[in-house]
């Protein structure tokens, strides 16, 4: 019975120190669209508003080779932030086959002083057919 209580509190212990190692999730996705329907843009542009607190933001992409190989974004509020992204693919070569991935070049970091209702502004400069999923997570 001592025994049993013994490996029951070594494995507790050992569990709490697994929980309290595992990594914190530091980042959440705050703003989140996916523009794969020539519908969603007005005039060639898709635009949106959306809160957004104090703090550091980074955007996110997910690109494949049909999406705009330009993508201009803007912030606007009480700060403006504006960045032409170029779509960029990366070829692997794995001796069996070979494979691309895609991720947009530009500033992707931005700082935000203080609370308040921004508009987004995407402009895929006339390639509304190819898909892009634009996330803004907070670091």
């Amino acid at each position: 019975m001592r025994k049993a209580v013994y490996i029951l509190a070594a494995v507790i212990i050992a569990v709490a120190i697994a929980i309290s190692l595992q990594p914190k999730n530091q980042t959440s996705t705050i703003y989140h669209v996916t523009l794969a329907d020539p519908k969603l843009y007005n005039n060639g542009t898709f635009t949106d508003n959306f809160k957004i607190q104090k703090g550091t933001y980074q955007f996110s992409f997910v690109p494949n080779g049909d999406s705009p190989q330009n993508l201009s974004i803007s912030l606007k509020g009480n700060f403006s932030y504006n960045e032409d992204f170029s779509l960029q693919g990366t070829l692997h070569n794995t001796g069996i086959s070979s494979y691309y991935t895609w991720d947009y070049l530009g500033n992707k970091v931005i700082g935000v002083l203080q609370d308040q209702e921004i508009q987004i502004k995407i402009n895929p400069h006339g390639s509304t057919l190819g898909s892009v999923s634009v996330d803004l997570i907070k670091k």
